[in-house]
């Protein structure tokens, strides 16, 4: 096995409630992702699945221990890791292909270089035809395939992704999943990817983390090892998904139980 693209080293995260103390919300958590895996955190609710992402993404502090990108210390945002959010995080006053193009503002890139960039990854999420629509003209998975296009646009070599289909009605969601994994597929970046959701987690993953109830805490991993490409229909159907997904969900209920 190569070395980790993402090593989290016994990471804990406290919030301070002034008077009333501290809120130990994460404690001792170490995980690894390798180069070009896709790798899910999954939970009860308030395990800080989300908090340790976005501690990873450098948007949050850690409280204890330590987390590098290819042996360097996280210490803030970086272009080396591409976020995607629940939210769709669009600016409403730009087209579509101005807010992909919006990533590489800071970038060394021509403006021919960049348009391509953009065109490429508009082609990849589908949206070729919409590059100058607005977001407001756009269904919330047609949005989220923007947040997606203009995240991998400067091409990261980490995708940090926040339960980014979370908002979305279930027949959207599964076309969300599926067109991910064809672009996974395609590129092949490295994936840490938060989610509530077993069944997505795992069609989508090689492994899974399972974190217990606050103070989230490792307790389970867990390797899919289902065939790819995998499509919704044929994986979801197959006697090896439901078994993961039974000794899945009883981990999650032995927390949920504790928890309530």
């Amino acid at each position: 096995m190569s070395l980790p693209k993402l090593h989290i080293e016994n990471v804990s995260k406290s919030f301070d409630l002034g008077r009333e103390g501290s809120l130990l919300a994460i404690q001792d958590v170490s995980l690894a992702v390798h180069p070009n895996e896709f790798v899910s955190l999954l939970g009860p609710s308030g395990c800080g699945k989300s908090t340790l992402l976005m501690m990873t993404a450098g948007l949050e502090e850690i409280t204890a221990g330590r987390i590098l990108v290819d042996g360097l210390e996280v210490k803030g945002p970086g272009l080396d890791r591409g976020v995607v959010f629940q939210s769709y995080t669009l600016f409403p006053w730009l087209t579509v292909a101005e807010n992909v193009r919006f990533a590489l503002k800071k970038s060394k890139l021509s403006t021919a270089e960049q348009e391509e960039r953009v065109r490429h990854h508009l082609e990849l999420v589908g949206l070729s035809d919409f590059a100058s629509a607005y977001p407001n003209q756009l269904s919330g998975g047609m949005r989220q395939r923007v947040a997606i296009a203009r995240a991998l646009v400067y091409r990261p070599q980490i995708l940090l992704m926040d339960e980014p289909f979370g908002a979305l009605d279930a027949q959207t969601r599964m076309l969300m999943q599926e067109l991910l994994l064809e672009v996974w597929q395609k590129n092949r970046t490295t994936v840490l990817f938060v989610t509530h959701d077993v069944d997505e987690a795992i069609l989508l993953s090689d492994r899974i983390y399972v974190m217990t109830a606050r103070p989230g805490r490792i307790k389970a991993e867990l390797r899919v090892g289902l065939p790819r490409p995998r499509k919704w229909l044929e994986t979801e159907g197959s006697l090896q998904f439901a078994q993961l997904r039974h000794e899945t969900l009883r981990l999650l209920h032995e927390e949920v139980r504790q928890g309530g």
